[in-house]
């Protein structure tokens, strides 16, 4: 599915009330998935949790994939909460993931949205080929229709046969579906389809967002930095959840070595993954004030 909607139309109209809250008081949550990938909450949920924690802004970047920010802004509307376009990337570089956030991108930006067609569609190949690689081990009761349907887009993975394997009561767990069988090096792992980072960032680029490159505390390849700047990154996402406050202060002072917009959020995915959730880490609205000067 391709994205469709006029984002501008959707631009949260700001009352008297709000316009007097100073930036500094606004807050943005600018790294939340919803089931139009790999998390469980609903564009409802994570509308209504986002208003629970406070927040003024937030951006759905759900993997390789934009198809979850149109309902989300229509579901955010009746909270006056702004909902501006993200998405994660799925790169990699000398077998290392490295996933680069794209905020503010023209959802109809069609060599943006041709390219995520061509993701998308390796994403159902590759959970067609997991699935097959089970039935050699006795697990012949699962189907790609049932795992494709358990996501909102095309944007199918492997928390979503996970989910399957534990329903059908193959594991007793999710990190057990990994651990004994989607894991890199499991019996049923298969390699996906991944551009490099530079391609990730020239993408966002030229669909007129900004590249950010996500969570580098757990990427762990900061020797990397330089090359991406050269290649057009932006940011860094430097506020993560369970962090250290040395490790912030270390990416804090790479984004200033490198002039790079420092940005932060949740990476909530609802009860897919665990110690975090919407609004455990917030930055100030300066920040999305940063990355709409930078898309300009």
């Amino acid at each position: 599915m391709n994205a469709w909607w006029d984002e501008n139309s959707l631009a949260v109209e700001e009352s008297p009330v709000l316009e007097q809250i100073s930036s500094i008081e606004k807050t943005a949550d600018l790294h939340i998935h919803t089931n139009f990938s790999d998390s469980t909450s609903t564009p409802k949920e994570t509308a209504e949790e986002s208003y629970a924690a406070g927040l003024s802004c937030i951006s759905i970047t759900d993997h390789d994939t934009l198809d979850g920010i149109y309902p989300t802004q229509l579901a955010a509307r009746k909270f006056a909460i702004e909902v501006i376009a993200g998405i994660e990337l799925s790169a990699a570089l000398n077998d290392k993931d490295i996933h680069i956030l794209g905020y503010l991108v023209d959802c109809h930006n069609e060599i943006f949205n041709n390219e995520l067609s061509i993701v998308q569609d390796a994403r159902i190949e590759r959970m067609r080929q997991m699935i097959e690689k089970l039935k050699p081990l006795g697990i012949d009761n699962i189907n790609l229709e049932e795992v494709c349907a358990l996501s909102q887009s095309k944007s199918v993975g492997r928390p979503h046969l996970a989910s399957v394997l534990l329903q059908k009561g193959w594991v007793s767990s999710l990190r057990e579906a990994f651990d004994k069988y989607l894991g890199e090096g499991c019996p049923a792992y298969v390699e996906k389809y991944r551009m490099t980072p530079a391609r990730a960032i020239e993408l966002i680029r030229q669909a007129g967002g900004v590249a950010v490159l996500a969570h580098p505390m757990i990427t762990n390849r900061d020797e990397l930095i330089p090359s991406f700047v050269e290649a057009g990154l932006q940011g860094i996402e430097v506020y993560y959840p369970n962090y250290s406050s040395n490790t912030i202060s270390f990416y804090e002072g790479v984004a200033r070595k490198y002039h790079l917009i420092m940005t932060g959020g949740s990476d909530a995915h609802g009860q897919a993954k665990d110690n975090t959730f919407i609004g455990k880490v917030k930055v100030p609205y300066s920040v999305v004030q940063q990355l709409k000067e930078a898309a300009k």
